[in-house]
């Protein structure tokens, strides 16, 4: 595993880092003093915390709490993220006294990936003290907000608990898997009723599946369009939208901008 500073300002450093190869088994014990919040950049791992399990991957970041007990796998191959480790006076200035864990995992909806995509530019050009001091405010903003919420335990009647049906048809969506091109035949794939995924789903994620399917496409689209793709109309067919305008009215109601735009905010 590689760690290197991206960037460092009063109360608060950022880290990237890098898992190299894959490591299925579960890592040795660790207990950290900061509180983190942990964005993938690319790939996906485990974490296991209070014996419960949770993958991580573009889609969801999590929170660490100083003190907790942790696990991680890499059972995917390798993996790389952004961890921006908040001192205890910054924390409490932006999520305030009052604030209180309800849940370690955080939907990253495609508003805080195009956050963590500017964070990272910020990095690259060296405007530290306000470009990147201001997407490290608005992150852990997102992060303390969402975290304070609580989260579903619940387990449909006769089968899997909701999060291993979330999960599962999380991964068979990013990865493309067979039947995963509409709610029918992945709920076929899983033995599960097309309602009963749809709700477990929406309970577990607090987005439906029809909206994360489009967030990870528009994910795409950001990765795609940051890299200097300029042939929209190309990158709306890769990415299986009906046209050019179903991407880009698929995007605006996801960041409330256009790929013209977004090719603006993500170039140095």
């Amino acid at each position: 595993m590689a760690v290197s500073e991206v960037a460092r300002l009063p109360g608060a450093c950022v880290w990237a880092v890098d898992c190299c190869a894959a490591h299925p088994g579960w890592s040795d014990v660790e207990v950290r003093d900061d509180r983190r919040f942990v964005l993938v950049r690319s790939g996906r791992f485990l974490r296991r915390i209070d014996g419960r399990e949770s993958m991580f991957d573009r889609t969801v970041a999590y929170l660490g709490m100083p003190g907790e007990v942790e696990e991680f796998a890499h059972p995917c191959g390798g993996d790389r993220c952004t961890s921006i480790s908040v001192r205890s006076g910054l924390w409490r200035a932006i999520a305030g006294d009052d604030w209180a864990l309800g849940r370690s995992d955080v939907y990253v909806d495609a508003r805080v990936d195009l956050l963590h995509r500017r964070l990272l530019l910020a990095g690259r050009i060296g405007d530290v003290d306000y470009a990147l001091a201001e997407e490290i405010v608005r992150l852990v903003a997102v992060a303390a907000h969402a975290a304070s919420q609580g989260r579903s335990t619940g387990r449909r009647r006769g089968g899997l608990p909701d999060d291993a049906v979330a999960a599962a048809a999380r991964a068979a969506v990013l990865d493309d898997e067979p039947g995963s091109e509409g709610l029918i035949p992945l709920a076929e794939r899983f033995g599960v009723s097309p309602f009963g995924l749809s709700r477990a789903f929406s309970a577990v994620m607090g987005v439906s599946l029809t909206r994360y399917r489009n967030r990870v496409r528009v994910g795409r689209a950001l990765e795609r369009i940051e890299h200097g793709d300029r042939d929209l109309a190309g990158l709306a067919a890769d990415l299986g939208f009906s046209d050019q305008a179903h991407m880009t009215r698929t995007i605006r109601v996801h960041l409330g901008e256009t790929p013209t735009a977004l090719r603006m905010l993500l170039s140095a």
